[in-house]
């Protein structure tokens, strides 16, 4: 290099002169032992990092054969392959004569300045880990929390994604979620749909009980245990109300719920039971004549 400068004609400084010299004799010195320490943190790092993979799927197919949640298995592999490769990036620094001690101080000073930015993320991230590992509600279950409901498409790190059920996508932060109540809709196999019949005053409670029984009776999808329930609840302004309980599969509810209050009406008329409505006579005075 040296030579090729001063065929063109550029005189190097004195300084540049004598560092030029310095690296050579570096070079002719330690330049052997470089090469061989260059070679070896690559090769501490390529095969570290190909170890780290086929552990960390290793482990995932582990957790996976341990019939555990596939998201918590994806992300204990992910954090496995991630510390494992620190390690291996610590350890091929090492090799190149880097003092690792002063590096995993400068990380761990830059981690704590990311996370003081990054609070609300870690928070999600944190909130995310106990969704994960206590499972309050998973794919698939249809549930409502953070002022939304809709079924669980993905629990990811940071969001939870729900699709109601107009199929509107709905993101929320993992932090709110836990932060809020959770009602799962899903989670038991049984559950009891309520209804309210209101009928009139003048008809016979026993006959009215037993058409809805009827009903009830008559549609398979209601569960025989517990026995559905049958009972005034109210003797309203304008009617006597009747809570009506059966119990049904969780994914039969809204069928059930909606073929039920239709039949159930469509009974009560057909065996001249009366369903009132909220009614009000109306009396107008013309000077001294009432009509």
């Amino acid at each position: 290099m040296q030579d090729a400068v001063q065929q063109s004609g550029i005189q190097l400084p004195q300084s540049v002169d004598a560092l030029w010299m310095t690296v050579r004799e570096f070079l002719a010195t330690n330049g052997l032992q470089l090469l061989i320490n260059v070679t070896m943190a690559a090769i501490i790092f390529f095969v570290g990092r190909w170890i780290a993979k086929i552990l960390s799927d290793l482990i995932e197919k582990a957790l996976h054969h341990a019939r555990m949640d596939a998201t918590l298995g994806k992300f204990i592999r992910n954090l496995t392959y991630f510390a494992m490769l620190a390690f291996v990036a610590i350890a091929a620094l090492s090799r190149l004569g880097v003092q690792t001690t002063s590096a995993v101080a400068a990380i761990g000073a830059a981690g704590l300045a990311v996370g003081l930015a990054l609070q609300g993320s870690l928070s999600n991230f944190a909130a995310g880990v106990l969704l994960i590992i206590f499972k309050p509600f998973k794919v698939g279950d249809f549930v409502e929390t953070a002022g939304a409901k809709g079924t669980v498409q993905e629990i990811q790190i940071f969001n939870t994604v729900l699709h109601s059920p107009d199929n509107v996508r709905i993101v929320i932060p993992n932090a709110q979620v836990t932060g809020s109540n959770i009602i799962n809709y899903t989670a038991n196999d049984k559950r009891r749909v309520d209804l309210v019949i209101g009928v009139s005053y003048g008809d016979d409670l026993s006959k009215v009980k037993q058409v809805i029984l009827s009903v009830l009776l008559a549609d398979s999808r209601v569960l025989r245990s517990p026995e559905p329930a049958v009972a005034v609840s109210a003797l309203a302004e304008s009617s006597v109300n009747l809570v009506v309980r059966p119990w049904v599969k969780s994914e039969d509810y809204w069928p059930v719920y909606f073929d039920l209050t239709e039949k159930i009406k469509v009974e009560l008329e057909a065996n001249g039971i009366t369903i009132p409505f909220p009614q009000r006579d109306i009396h107008i005075r013309t000077g001294q004549q009432k009509v």
